[in-house]
């Protein structure tokens, strides 16, 4: 049995977004405050792992399939 996973292709930005948080929140939220330091890295941390995985497993040819229906009328 193969289970096909339905991955969303994510922008470049959503992962530039990810590491630039991650550095803000690393060496400028971290000193100043442990909790909300910790909690910020770890959500930057999970948001490039969502881009990883969207970068490996996401379908390649999402915007040819995505614009069939509009060009056959």
């Amino acid at each position: 049995m193969e289970k096909h996973f339905n991955i969303a292709p994510l922008s470049g930005g959503y992962m530039i977004t990810s590491i630039v948080g991650f550095l803000i929140s690393a060496f400028y939220v971290l000193p100043n405050s442990r909790t909300w330091g910790f909690t910020f890295v770890l959500f930057f941390t999970l948001m490039f792992v969502a881009s990883l995985i969207s970068m490996t497993y996401a379908p390649t040819d999402w915007p040819l399939s995505m614009n069939k229906d509009r060009f056959r009328k």
